[in-house]
């Protein structure tokens, strides 16, 4: 009994941050039942899925380049690109819908591999590697075009329509692909030799080294893996609106840092774990939620929340990296 309490103990103080994580989703979700009628409800938490399902696709690519101690500054950026490339694609050269997604898909994924080979074989920043693509995806975006593009075409309809219903619960395609995607990140983060060698790489580059682990490889990859991610969301996008704009994700990867500290992942890498980004995702979900809910705040309270609850989770990171 008490080798399971000491387990029990040791489990909580690694996953500290995850507990918190955890503990404010409850707190704000109860809070708001609370005030608003109606919000506890099946339809109220599918939506906090379904109406961010593309910025959480782009957080959980997020926590895997964070993992690995990198940063992606592009994901926004490539989202509005990849948005209006499928749109123009689909409507003024009439390419259908899934030939157009490969197109997005491996432009994101090659934008990514790009900056993954720069930063591992000339040791740059991520910062300012990112940053470029970032200038460089938006600027490609407003080339195509300098207004949104709608799409009209019937697989799109069909596809956006489409959901599935688990008892009370119905969950539209853009909840269906947010969570696919999480499974995915969460099997791959946690369950394979890849995942844990960003771990191992955030945590200490030197050691990893010394270890034998393939760092170019996974530095690489990662990024790649991550412009796939935003190239997916910026599909998911457009289903979302039905349209293609450069404009699109503007911040959006300021907001996906966000969620992915949020959730308990060092901003310095080599320690996190997908479950925190789901709740992460919520968090900032709820919020907004919460506020549309009202109906008489402003939507920059959003952001002074999420603002203080980042700082809340960089002062606790602080301190569980404080030395004993």
């Amino acid at each position: 009994m008490i080798g399971a309490l000491t387990r029990r103990t040791s489990w909580i103080r690694r996953n500290l941050s995850l507990v918190v994580t955890a503990a404010i989703f409850v707190l704000l979700f109860g809070l708001a039942s609370q005030f608003y009628d109606g919000f506890f409800s099946t339809p109220v938490f599918v939506s906090l899925l379904s109406d961010n399902a593309f910025l959480g696709i782009a957080a959980v690519g997020m926590t895997l380049v964070i993992f690995s101690g990198g940063i992606d500054l592009s994901v926004g950026a490539v989202i509005g690109f990849t948005s209006i490339l499928i749109a123009t694609l689909i409507q003024e050269h009439h390419l259908s819908p899934v030939l157009a997604w490969l197109v997005g898909m491996l432009a994101g994924t090659g934008l990514g591999t790009s900056m993954g080979l720069l930063i591992h074989c000339f040791r740059l920043p991520p910062f300012l590697i990112t940053l470029a693509g970032m200038f460089l995806a938006r600027g490609l975006g407003f080339w195509i075009s300098t207004d949104s593009v709608g799409i009209a075409h019937e697989f799109y309809g069909r596809i956006s329509a489409y959901e599935i219903t688990l008892g009370s619960m119905v969950l539209p395609a853009s909840a269906l692909m947010l969570l696919a995607v999480l499974a995915a990140g969460y099997v791959i983060a946690h369950h394979t030799r890849f995942g844990r060698t960003l771990l191992a790489v955030g945590g200490n580059e030197q050691s990893a080294l010394l270890m034998g682990l393939p760092l170019g490889g996974a530095k690489i990859a990662v990024y790649a893996l991550n412009g796939f991610c935003a190239a997916l969301a910026g599909i998911v996008a457009t289903l979302y609106t039905g349209s293609g704009n450069p404009g699109m994700g503007i911040g959006l990867e300021l907001d996906a840092i966000a969620i992915v500290v949020i959730g308990g992942t060092l901003l310095t890498g080599g320690r996190g774990h997908m479950l925190g980004t789901l709740l992460g995702i919520l968090i900032f979900a709820t919020i907004q939620a919460a506020i549309l809910f009202d109906g008489r705040l402003s939507s920059w309270w959003m952001r002074i929340v999420v603002g203080s609850l980042l700082l809340v989770f960089i002062l606790l990171q602080r301190m569980l990296l404080r030395p004993r």
